[in-house]
């Protein structure tokens, strides 16, 4: 494969999966913004803003334009509609690659978000770009599934997409549980929501809202697709994967790291984590993924031509 195809490939993946990540956050904190009973404290507030991309930004808007921003701003990287541009402009590089149904659902999806962040008038029509988003991503997921050849094509786009999720949680867990303290059940809800977790974490741990269990489950639970354990033993599916399909690249280094990262988490006990340096723990898992993201860029995408005569 052509390391611009495998490029874009992996950064449509990314960039789809950002944006869908955001909304998710989004949707939970603009439900919770509009709670008259809850107000969350401005740090967390501040925080999370701060994760999705806004920061110092935050500081200085009020929680509705902020949250507007984020979805509609074309000028922003990390905006729902920027990241959604961006993965449409990635996939239609490679529209030889991926399947025609790929790209109706994305292109689909691209429209219907483009004209609803142009015409937001009320409530209705935000909760109506999330509920698009939402839907939109669990359809282009699934055709892309169902669809595609599972070849190194495919390998990339989930290697794209788990090791977005396995960067985006540790992030949002820091944002969280940096400013805990006054949180309450509400503020857990929405944490979990923010993940797509509320209904799988209470079949676990029943309602239980305790915030070693939210972060136990969120980081190490091994079964549900939106948890650091299952995206980063995804992430080591697709990164063999990528191996059997492209024999020759130098993959020592890559192993190593999606390894260390596999088994901080997989052989990990929430207490040891918790009763240690939680927030370095969180930033040892991003820094590992941004090194296993130079590590492949290096071996597949960005390599000196002698490697691939060698390949």
């Amino acid at each position: 494969m052509l390391s611009r195809v495998a490029d874009s490939l992996y950064w449509m993946s990314r960039y789809f999966e950002r944006a869908t990540h955001c909304s998710r956050v989004l949707e939970a904190n603009y439900s919770l913004m509009l709670n008259p009973g809850k107000l969350s404290t401005e740090q967390r507030w501040q925080n999370i803003m701060g994760h999705l991309g806004l920061e110092g930004e935050a500081v200085k808007m009020e929680p509705q334009a902020a949250i507007m921003k984020l979805m509609s701003d074309t000028q922003l990287p990390s905006s729902i509609v920027s990241c959604i541009t961006s993965a449409r402009e990635n996939a239609s590089q490679v529209r030889e690659q991926i399947s025609s149904e790929m790209w109706e659902r994305l292109n689909q999806l691209y429209h219907e978000v483009i004209h609803t962040a142009a015409n937001m008038y009320s409530d209705s029509d935000v909760l109506r770009l999330f509920m698009a988003v939402r839907e939109g991503g669990y359809k282009f997921i699934g055709v892309t599934d169902a669809s595609m050849n599972h070849g190194e094509g495919w390998h990339f786009i989930q290697f794209g997409k788990y090791i977005e999720r396995t960067s985006a949680l540790p992030l949002l867990l820091d944002a969280v549980y940096s400013a805990q303290q006054g949180a309450d059940d509400l503020d857990w809800v929405n944490l979990l929501t923010s993940c797509s977790a509320f209904e799988a974490y209470c079949k676990v741990y029943t309602a239980d809202l305790k915030p070693e269990q939210v972060a136990e489950f969120l980081l190490l639970n091994p079964e549900f697709p939106y948890t650091a354990r299952y995206a980063t033993e995804k992430m080591q599916h697709a990164l063999e994967g990528i191996r059997r399909t492209t024999p020759g690249r130098k993959f020592s280094d890559i192993e190593r790291i999606a390894g260390r990262i596999y088994s901080s988490l997989a052989y990990a006990e929430i207490d040891d984590i918790m009763s240690r340096d939680f927030e370095r723990f969180l930033g040892s898992i991003i820094e590992q993924c941004q090194s296993l993201h130079s590590a492949v860029h290096a071996a597949y995408i960005d390599y000196p031509i002698e490697t691939a005569f060698e390949a």
